[in-house]
């Protein structure tokens, strides 16, 4: 992962799901971020780190 300092437990989880191939969680972590952005629980830096994260971590990397 490039330039990114990760703060949110939610993106390593997120991270290490998607580079075990692993569909089921990371679904299930971005839908739960996305619950807490739009309730207004977070800054929006979850969703940022998240983001990033999605676009520079390759499925299934760690297999």
């Amino acid at each position: 992962m490039s330039e990114l300092h990760v703060t949110h437990q939610s993106v390593r989880d997120y991270i290490a799901a998607k580079k075990r191939g692993d569909r089921a969680t990371t679904d299930r972590i971005i839908r739960e971020a996305t619950e807490r952005f739009n309730k207004r629980d977070t800054d929006g830096s979850e969703m940022a780190q998240l983001g990033h994260a999605s676009m520079h971590v390759t499925f299934g990397e760690g297999l």
